[in-house]
């Protein structure tokens, strides 16, 4: 198959001067990028190119069995994806298969690729057991959201998010992902704020926030103390103030969330002095989220300190669309 590919290339850089064209059913690399972008995936350069691959309606199915007249975007395995990419693509040898793991299992799971088995000369749903002909093609939707012009495509982008829940996190993992892009500023009060802009949106349903400590002149503002006081919280020169402060007012509970850039997790000690501030003001509970702004972060401080306290939460803003209770052993 590998030499099957360098002889195409070969042949269409003789006769045309390029082995791929610049778009394949009117998409470009580009537009394929763009609808990436808003699943989070944007910048995956091989995923690019698998989908390029499996929108090429002008290739020959690269399967000997396959339908008369058949092209390679009607089924194709990873190694023939592989090839098409490695060696018609970019001219360079197929890539390594063990990548579709990166570049067509994250499109399988959100319904942009589906699979499918070349089987008795027809390429049939699904992937048959012990088949050596299973294979993948892009789903028709998905092509058609593609396909789409601008002002159009992200209409039916939105819809197809709705249709499913793993798609859903997806688009707000990316719009989560595209604020981080767009801060100017990724210190202490970029990630309060992302904190209160994403996470407690996302994760807290009811509460509003009624305190932010953004460092920023007096430690409690008149207006603060208005909204502090409408939601029965009465402050005391002893309370530890935490970054963000919500409160919801159907269940009258409180929640904290702490913005970890070098120290300041929600702790035990953090735990009870919230605690006492709570059952002093008589409100019905609280919970306590720890924002980190990355992976790394979290690890830097959990690694040598691992002062989480149990029955907290971790969100992190560079993986916006989980959080993380933290639970002992009993």
């Amino acid at each position: 198959m590998n030499d099957r590919v360098i002889a195409l290339r070969e042949k269409r850089l003789k006769k045309n001067g390029v082995a791929v064209p610049d778009k394949l059913q009117g998409v470009t690399k580009e537009k394929i990028e763009e609808v990436l972008v808003k699943l989070d995936l944007g910048d995956k350069k091989d995923m690019v190119d698998a989908v390029f691959a499996l929108i090429d309606n002008e290739t020959e199915n690269l399967y000997t069995t396959a339908p008369e007249g058949a092209k390679f975007c009607e089924g194709a395995s990873t190694a023939r994806v592989a090839c098409h990419i490695g060696i018609l693509q970019r001219g360079q040898g197929k890539i390594d298969r063990e990548g579709r793991d990166h570049w067509i299992k994250p499109l399988r799971e959100l319904g942009a690729i589906e699979a499918i088995t070349l089987y008795e000369g027809q390429f049939i749903p699904g992937h048959l057991p012990k088949n050596p002909n299973c294979c993948y093609r892009l789903e028709s939707e998905f092509v058609s959201i593609l396909k789409a012009p601008d002002g159009q495509w992200q209409r039916m982008l939105s819809e197809w998010f709705k249709r499913d829940a793993i798609r859903g996190r997806r688009q707000f993992q990316a719009e989560a992902a595209e604020l981080a892009r767009e801060s100017v500023e990724n210190g202490h009060s970029d990630l309060i704020a992302a904190s209160r802009d994403i996470y407690s949106k996302r994760f807290l349903p009811g509460y509003h926030v009624i305190y932010i400590d953004d460092g920023d002149g007096d430690r409690i503002s008149e207006k603060e103390r208005e909204t502090l006081g409408e939601a029965g919280i009465d402050i005391t020169l002893e309370d530890a103030m935490p970054d963000v402060l919500l409160w919801n007012p159907d269940t009258d509970w409180l929640w904290v969330i702490e913005a970890v850039t070098s120290d300041g997790e929600v702790d035990n000690h953090k735990v009870n002095q919230v605690q006492r501030l709570a059952n002093r003001c008589g409100k019905a509970g609280v919970g306590f989220t720890t924002a980190y702004r990355t992976w790394k972060e979290a690890a830097s401080r959990q690694g040598p300190h691992g002062n989480i306290a149990v029955g907290t939460y971790i969100w992190i803003q560079a993986d916006p669309a989980k959080q993380f209770l933290v639970e002992s052993y009993q």
